[in-house]
C-alpha cells in the first residue's frame, strides 16, 4: 500500500546517519498539511470542494430547471445520467492510472466536468440537459478514481483517514454556501447561471494540485518507463455496464409493454459486466474486499436516492423557495465532516465495523423520516434534522469504505480497486433512482410539474404517495446495509 513512500536510508555506523535519512523521518512524522504534502492536499481537496459547489447548487437548482424544460417526468433521469456515463469512465480512469498514472485521467476529467456543466447550463430541452449531465458524469467518473490512486501512491497509510477526513470536510462549505446561493442565482437571475458559473473554480484546482501530482505520484504504479495496454475486456465490460444501466433507466421511465425489450437488454449487459468488474464475492458481500466494495453501493445507492427528491418534495409538496429547499439539507455537509472526522480517530481504528453498523442504521432512520413532512402539520425542519443525523452515519460509512478499500489493495491494484468501489457506488445510484424514478412516475409523480407550475409556489400539490413510494425502499435498502456493514471484517 506504501510502495512510494520514503525508505529509510541506510545507516552507516562510521559515518552517522545521513541527512536524507533526517528527512525522510521527518517526512514520515508530518501530516496532510506538512511540507512535502501541503500543496497536494490542498489541490485535491479543491477538487472535491468543486464536485461539492456543483453537487449542492445543482440538486437546489434542479427542481427549477426540469419544471422549466417541461422534463419533472425525467427527473430522475437528470440525477442518474451522471452515474450512469461515470461507471464507463472509473473503469477507464483506473485503467488509465495504474498504467500511466493519475495525471492524465484527473486532467481530462476536471475538463470534461466542466464542458457538461456548460452544456447542461444552455440546453434548450431536458433530453439536452441530461446529455449534459452525462458529460459531467464522464468526468467526474474519471476524477474520482484518478483522486483515489493519487491517495494510495503519495500518501502513507498513518494519514489516509485523515485526508479522506478533509475530502468529507470540504463539503460543509459548499453545503451551507451552495444552496444559498444556487437558490439566489436561481430566483433573481436563473437556474442556467447555477450552470455555467461553477466551471470558474477549475482555475485553482488545476493549477495547484496537477504539478504536485506530477511530483509526486506520476507515472505507473510499478515505475516502470514503458506502459502496460489497457485490458481491452474490463474496457468493454465497463460499456457495457454503462449502457445496460442506461436501458434500465429508460425502461423504468417510460413503464410500458415496449419498455420490457430494453429493460431484458439492461439486464443482459449488466450481469456479465458485474461479475466481471467487481471483486468475486460482492454480491454475496463475502467477507474482506468484497463486502466493503457492495457497502459502499449500497450507502450511497439508497442515500443519494432519497436526497434526489427532498428539494422537489418540498418544493412541490410545501411550497419552499429553491433557496429554502437546498437550506434544509445544508446542515448535512458539517455533520457529514463530523462523521468522517469521527472514524479518523486512531483510538477508534479497531471499532470501525460497529461505527459503520450504527451509521448505517442513522442513514436508515433519516431516510424513513423525511417524508413525515408530507403530513402538513409536521414543521419542514424535520427533513434538516433527519438529515443531520443520516449525513453523520455516511460521513462514518463513505471514509471508512475508502480506508479498508486501500489497506486491502497493493499498490499496483489501488486503481482497478478504487473503479471497483465507485462502480458499485455509481451503478447502485443509477438502479435505486430507476427503481425510484418509476415508482415516483407511476404513482402520478409526473403530474406535479404541471400541477405546481399552474398553482405557483407556495402551494401544494396532490399524490403524496408518490414521493413515500421513493423514501420508504430506500430505508429498507440502507437498513440492509447495516447488516452488510457488519461483515466487512477481514477475514
Amino acid at each position: 500500500m506504501t510502495a512510494l513512500e520514503p525508505r529509510d536510508a541506510d545507516v552507516s555506523p562510521r559515518t552517522g546517519p545521513p541527512v536524507v535519512a533526517e528527512s525522510e523521518s521527518a517526512e514520515k512524522n508530518e501530516g496532510v498539511l506538512g511540507r512535502s504534502h501541503r500543496a497536494l492536499s490542498i489541490g485535491i481537496v479543491s477538487v472535491v470542494l468543486l464536485i461539492a459547489f456543483e453537487a449542492t447548487a445543482v440538486g437546489t437548482a434542479m427542481p427549477v430547471a426540469a419544471r422549466e424544460l417541461h422534463g419533472i417526468p425525467l427527473y430522475a433521469f437528470a440525477f442518474s445520467a451522471y452515474f450512469t456515463t461515470s461507471l464507463f469512465a472509473m473503469v477507464l480512469s483506473g485503467q488509465w492510472a495504474d498504467r500511466r498514472g493519475p495525471l492524465g485521467p484527473l486532467a481530462a476529467g476536471i475538463s470534461s466536468f466542466a464542458a457538461g456543466l456548460l452544456l447542461s447550463g444552455t440546453a434548450g430541452s431536458m433530453w439536452m440537459f441530461i446529455a449534459g449531465r452525462a458529460v459531467q458524469g464522464l468526468g467526474g467518473g474519471l476524477v474520482i478514481v484518478a483522486l483515489y490512486v493519487v491517495i494510495g501512491r503519495a500518501y502513507p497509510e498513518r494519514i489516509r483517514p485523515a485526508i479522506m477526513a478533509a475530502f468529507a470536510a470540504s463539503w460543509v462549505i459548499p453545503s451551507v454556501v451552495g444552496p444559498l446561493a444556487s437558490g439566489t442565482v436561481t430566483e433573481h437571475l436563473g437556474w442556467r447561471w447555477v450552470f455555467v458559473g461553477i466551471p470558474v473554480l477549475i482555475v485553482f484546482p488545476l493549477a495547484l494540485a496537477l504539478p504536485a501530482i506530477r511530483r509526486m505520484a506520476a507515472g505507473p504504479a510499478d515505475g516502470s518507463t514503458g506502459s502496460e495496454p489497457f485490458d481491452r475486456r474490463r474496457i468493454r465490460l465497463a460499456l457495457g455496464i454503462s449502457v445496460g444501466a442506461g436501458l434500465l433507466q429508460y425502461a423504468g421511465q417510460e413503464l410500458n409493454r415496449y419498455a420490457l425489450l430494453p429493460a431484458a437488454a439492461g439486464v443482459a449487459l449488466l450481469v456479465p459486466a458485474v461479475r466481471g468488474l467487481l471483486p468475486p464475492g460482492t454480491v454475496r458481500a463475502a467477507r474482506g474486499l468484497p463486502a466493503v466494495v457492495l457497502l459502499r453501493g449500497v450507502a450511497a445507492g439508497s442515500f443519494i436516492a432519497a436526497e434526489s427528491f427532498v428539494p422537489l418534495m418540498l418544493v412541490t409538496q410545501r411550497g419552499l423557495t429553491p433557496t429554502m429547499a437546498g437550506l434544509s439539507l445544508a446542515v448535512g455537509g458539517a455533520t457529514w465532516a463530523l462523521g468522517s472526522y469521527v472514524q479518523s480517530r486512531p483510538r477508534l481504528e479497531e471499532h470501525r465495523e460497529p461505527l459503520m453498523v450504527a451509521g448505517m442504521v442513522l442513514v436508515a432512520v433519516s431516510i424513513a423520516a423525511a417524508p413525515t413532512v408530507l403530513i402538513q402539520g409536521v414543521p419542514v425542519w424535520i427533513v434538516a434534522v433527519a438529515w443531520a443525523f443520516g449525513c453523520f452515519g455516511m460521513g462514518m460509512v463513505i471514509a471508512s469504505t475508502s480506508v479498508l478499500l486501500l489497506k486491502l489493495s497493493a499498490p499496483e491494484e489501488a486503481g482497478a480497486n478504487s473503479a471497483a468501489l465507485q462502480i458499485s457506488d455509481g451503478l447502485s445510484n443509477v438502479l435505486l433512482l430507476a427503481g425510484g424514478g418509476a415508482a415516483f412516475a407511476a404513482l402520478g409523480g409526473g403530474a406535479l410539474g404541471a400541477a405546481a407550475h399552474g398553482a405557483g409556489a407556495g402551494v401544494a400539490v396532490s399524490h403524496p404517495g408518490a414521493f413515500v413510494a421513493v423514501f420508504l425502499p430506500m430505508a429498507g435498502v440502507a437498513l440492509a446495509g447495516a447488516w452488510v456493514a457488519a461483515r466487512v471484517r477481514i477475514p
